[in-house]
């Protein structure tokens, strides 16, 4: 059953069953590659973690996590 719109202008919907919500054409939250890359060669320049996050709008936590991983 439709539940309204989103903030971005798509359509909510509420499954009564269980009580669900979704969107319509749902996107993923994820950075692309690219982006990561980038980030990720910003902090190899020297570049600090919070300038990152000013920078590039990414948390500190989530720059940490791609470090220890690569």
């Amino acid at each position: 059953m439709r539940n309204g719109l989103a903030p971005d202008g798509r359509q909510r919907y509420l499954c009564h069953q269980c009580g669900q919500r979704s969107r319509e054409r749902p996107r993923t939250n994820a950075y692309t590659a690219e982006e990561r890359e980038t980030i990720l060669r910003a902090y190899d320049e020297r570049s600090s973690l919070r300038g990152l996050s000013r920078t590039f709008g990414v948390s500190r936590n989530t720059v940490t996590g791609w470090i220890k991983e690569k």
